[in-house]
């Protein structure tokens, strides 16, 4: 026999784009189109349908940038439709190629009731299934104009991306408004021609099953009349019978669909943009679901559930009715997809508190899912966070994402930092916005790593990003490929029910230990610095707020801001989403939260200082407050007290120019060009610097990644480097050093000054490069094959060597607040109060081994925020020489959490609530309970990676101790002596007697 598989194929490609497609609505009549266009921002529904609209036609252009749009359509179901359905066919000037970038509507009735949202993909309105003939149809379309910010070609900068400078002229024409007659038979066929021809082309030339698909798609195709479509679609369909009834082979691969919409909390929109596009997903969804009762759709981020519950009551009305169906499930248990590597201790904790929370209170569901499939990599104490929120299972899809090594499994054990594993699966479709394609479906199977040992794996189903979610096509592809040979087997069903069959087949699965490290999007630990300065700010007040706030109601009976601070909580949580923090949105979403972090602070700081007063009451006598988890200058950590005596640092001229800082721990020599270039530990007589090297080196790097340029940094960038060596001045500023230097368009001034044991170096940068990468080096003489970075609860350890491709590839990782490098005995120390992205390399010389830290400042890409970080920066880091681990630890806190003086009386001391006799364990948080028992909650965690055995001790009455979980139910009975593991983290409720 001939091969004429390119004959046909091209044949299908025609007669479906051309004939058989366009049959599917034979005939329409247009509808009349009104619009009212919203001044300024988006009004409520009732204002929307009660304007007044005025005549607009087909063709004509709308929409300006980021504006809003009341369309109304009317007309008439002509009387000969009658017995058939008919669909409005509503196209504001889609691009189907684009779901979920760009215009977007929400339909509603006359009522204000909701109908589903449209979409590129999405375009249709049931009107009625049969029609009578004759019926008033009037419909109200609530459209967004939203530009499109990622087009062709792609990471174009644009100042599209803020309202402010978007301009006004409209983006979009409007398209067909009809209403038109839907054939159920030709759409049914359609279907079947795109499943077959589909699967057809993933399955091998010569197997057997390719040909009795080509041949029964060629039978199908002459049993078409093209002048006749319609007529003789019924006549087509019966010829796939047969290939469509045979069984899929015992052996295939099962895959779990779950109706999904990934919607980014904010990206290439603002928040306020996203709360649309939640309410018409889950339109879309709620009328999907009572159309096919097989499908299951979840939806994660309780953030976005209350946006809906807040904003659009009318649409939440349906939510609540479908979740009780149970095919409408809260998935993740978190608060929004956060980024993972850079939220803090605590704040990835209450993420969960927060998401769980939620959806216990809302529906009593504690699902134990984590769903996070676009965050970027997964720092390696999330999974003892995992455990301690009650939940034990994670999914992602982004590290298929990974551009140097593919990762080894699909499901595997996560073991963290403290041992805890977590059930992980990794989709092998490779995408979280899968539309059930033959080649997507063929691609998870060959893909599937864990053939052999295991056969389900999971597809996120849907358009994302306001897209509309799962479509009525890929649900019905979905039903064809439940039982089809030459396919995987899809199923659709909810998360949990996936998760427990996967763990049922596969009860001993490879175990990853570590980090989950995305080789890719590593310049987001750098872009939009005040953005990440916020958060990290935010972090530290919101301990200092809950610290001073209970020690304030346990010591004067004040008022505990329970409501303030959950707000405040969640608002720091959901800007901690994974485009928002790691500095990957448009302008005007880091505009906004500049705002929103400056508010953050004004009221936090207002709680501390309301409690502080109540705690030092009045009179004239500084009391220093110490938020920190240890003591310094004699204050306890979480006590005040009343300090003398002050600390010294000698301030000399340098030979040969510059400066000498010395105290009694340390001597650092400042050179004419502002550079350290000795950082002596007197205690252990020994010097921190690489011979011949200098530190506090500032090194300018261009910066024009292949693509995704607020996302990615490639290594090649550090094949070109300008040292900054030239001061404009080096002069004394107190008992520091003031340093000046000017570079391209922008400035850069430091002081540098001894606190104890440290260095200090605050750094201020008027910053107007663009596509520049700022670093600040520190050559250590120090030799480690490793280095320790903190992480949530802990730390983890990178290589300074790049002996394997997978070392490599971290040029770019993340810490919080320090980095540690070790000899045996003797140990370095770099902490900072805002930054997160660093690189460590080492070199060897006549001289021995530099090990080089440094520390990523700024950066400024052009896309998607074209004016990425212009302006003035402040960074405050240390280097602390001689310096543990323990250290480190301590040091890192101190830079994040000044001491506050207060004015008060002359007896005035506050104890802390809690004290610790082993500094090796660390209180994170001192809180009273959520549910306004009074109760005391604290959490702590061993910090150093150690063994520890340490006793709690309250300064109050404490009736009894409960150990609990993160959201403070009961786990078992608490006790304040306790031994911990490496990184164990504990929460204990201490009811007060």
């Amino acid at each position: 026999m001939h091969d004429d598989r390119k004959l046909v194929e091209a044949r299908l490609k025609r007669v479906l784009d051309e004939r058989i497609r366009p049959a599917v609505h034979p005939d329409s009549v247009p509808l009349e189109v009104a619009v009212w266009h919203a001044p300024g921002e988006p009004v409520p529904v009732g204002e929307g349908l009660a304007a007044a609209p005025e005549p607009i036609a087909p063709g004509a252009a709308w929409g300006a940038p980021w504006g809003t749009s009341w369309f109304t359509v009317t007309g008439a179901v002509p009387a000969e439709w009658a017995g058939r359905t008919v669909e409005a066919l509503l196209d504001l000037g889609f691009d189907e190629n684009m779901p979920g970038f760009q215009c977007e509507g929400l339909v509603y009735r006359p009522d204000g009731s909701p109908v589903k949202g449209l979409n590129p993909r999405n375009q249709w309105v049931r009107v009625g299934s049969p029609v009578e003939g004759g019926e008033r149809v009037r419909l109200h379309i609530e459209a967004a104009s939203n530009p499109v910010i990622l087009g062709v070609p792609p990471f174009q900068p644009t100042h599209l991306g803020d309202k402010e400078t978007a301009g006004a002229a409209p983006l979009y024409r409007l398209g067909r408004m009809d209403l038109a007659v839907f054939d159920e038979t030709v759409w049914q066929l359609v279907m079947d021609l795109e499943v077959l021809g589909e699967l057809m082309a993933e399955l091998p030339a010569d197997g057997t099953r390719r040909w009795e698909l080509l041949r029964a798609l060629e039978r199908a195709l002459d049993a078409v009349d093209l002048q006749d479509v319609n007529g003789t679609a019924a006549a087509a369909r019966a010829e796939l019978t047969g290939v469509l009834s045979s069984p899929a082979v015992p052996s295939a691969h099962r895959i779990s669909a779950v109706g999904h919409a990934h919607i980014d909390s904010a990206w290439l929109w603002p928040l306020r943009e996203t709360v649309r596009k939640v309410a018409r997903t889950a339109s879309n969804m709620t009328a999907l679901l009572e159309d096919e009762p097989d499908f299951v759709f979840a939806m994660s981020q309780a953030q976005q559930w209350a946006w809906i519950k807040e904003h659009r009551p009318e649409v939440w009305a349906k939510v609540v009715k479908a979740v009780a169906t149970g095919r409408f499930v809260p998935a993740g248990g978190m608060w929004v997809e956060s980024d993972t590597n850079m939220p803090g201790s605590e704040a990835m904790a209450r993420q969960f508190v927060h998401g769980k929370r939620f959806f216990i209170d809302e529906f009593g569901i504690d699902n134990e899912e984590v769903w996070l499939p676009d965050t970027f990599g997964f720092a390696a104490g999330l999974p003892q966070i995992i455990k301690a929120a009650g939940s034990k299972r994670l999914l992602t899809q982004k590290i298929s994402w990974s551009r140097t090594n593919t990762f080894p499994h699909h499901t595997f054990l996560w073991e963290g930092i403290d041992g805890t594993r977590i059930f992980t699966h990794f989709p092998p479709v490779d995408t979280y916005n899968c539309s059930m394609s033959g080649r997507e479906l063929a691609h998870a199977e060959r893909n599937f790593k864990d053939k052999g040992s295991a056969r389900h794996s999971l597809a996120p189903t849907g358009w994302g990003d306001g897209g509309g979610g799962t479509t009525r096509e890929m649900v019905a592809k979905a039903a064809r490929l439940r039982d089809l040979e030459g396919s995987p087997a899809v199923t659709w069903e909810p998360p949990a029910d996936f998760f427990a069959k996967a763990e049922a087949e596969y009860p001993n699965p490879p175990v990853w230990v570590g980090e989950l490290y995305l080789e890719l999007h590593r310049a987001t630990l750098t872009s939009q610095a005040k953005t990440k300065q916020g958060n990290r700010r935010s972090e530290s007040l919101l301990r200092e707020a809950e610290l001073w706030a209970a020690t304030a109601a346990v010591r004067t009976g004040a008022p505990y801001p329970y409501e303030q601070l959950d707000r405040i909580w969640k608002t720091v949580l959901l800007h901690q989403f994974h485009d928002i923090l790691p500095g990957s949105s448009i302008a005007w979403v880091h505009r906004e939260a500049r705002r929103t972090y400056e508010a953050v602070a004004a009221e936090l700081n207002g709680i501390i200082d309301t409690a502080q007063r109540a705690l030092a009451g009045t009179g004239d006598r500084e009391l220093v407050f110490n938020g920190a988890p240890h003591a310094r200058h004699g204050v306890p950590g979480g006590g005040a007290r009343s300090v003398s005596g002050v600390r010294w640092t000698e301030v000399r001229e340098r030979d040969g120019g510059g400066f000498v800082l010395e105290n009694d721990l340390l001597r650092v020599e400042i050179d004419a060009r502002g550079l350290v270039v000795s950082a002596y530990d007197l205690t252990a007589g020994r010097e921190t610097l690489a011979a011949g090297q200098a530190a506090n080196l500032l090194q300018l790097h261009p910066d024009f990644p292949n693509q995704w340029d607020a996302w990615d940094v490639d290594e090649f960038y550090r094949n070109t480097v300008t040292d900054l060596v030239t001061a404009d001045e080096v002069s004394l500023d107190g008992d520091g050093v003031r340093v000046r230097r000017s570079f391209g368009s922008s400035s850069v001034t430091q002081v540098l000054t001894l606190d104890g044991g440290r260095l200090d170096i605050l750094t201020e940068v008027d910053w107007h490069e663009t596509e520049k990468f700022l670093k600040l080096a520190f050559p250590l003489d120090v030799r480690a094959d490793r280095y320790a970075s903190e992480s949530q609860y802990g730390h983890t350890f990178r290589a300074t060597h790049t002996n394997t491709s997978w070392e490599a590839a971290k040029f770019e990782a993340c810490n919080h607040r320090f980095v540690h490098v070790e000899e045996p005995g003797w140990g370095v120390a770099l902490v900072n109060d805002s930054t997160y992205g660093h690189d460590i390399t080492r070199a060897v010389g006549g001289s021995g081994t530099t090990t080089t830290v440094r520390v990523s400042l700024l950066r400024a890409p052009r896309f998607p925020d074209p004016e990425t970080d212009q302006g003035v920066h402040r960074f405050r880091h240390a280097l602390v020489p001689g310096a543990t681990i323990g250290d480190a630890v301590r040091e890192g806190y101190f830079i994040n959490l000044p001491v506050r003086q207060v004015p008060g009386t002359a007896s005035a001391e506050v104890e802390p609530l809690i004290t610790v006799d082993d500094d090796a364990v660390v209180v994170t948080a001192v809180k009273l309970a959520d549910d306004e028992s009074g109760d005391v909650i604290v959490r702590f965690h061993e910090s150093r990676g150690g063994r520890a055995r340490a006793t709690l001790t309250p300064s109050f009455p404490v009736a009894e101790v409960v150990a609990t979980d993160l959201l403070e139910r009961p786990t078992g009975e608490g006790a304040l002596t306790l031994s911990l593991r490496p990184f164990e983290l504990v929460t204990l409720r201490l009811k007060r007697a």
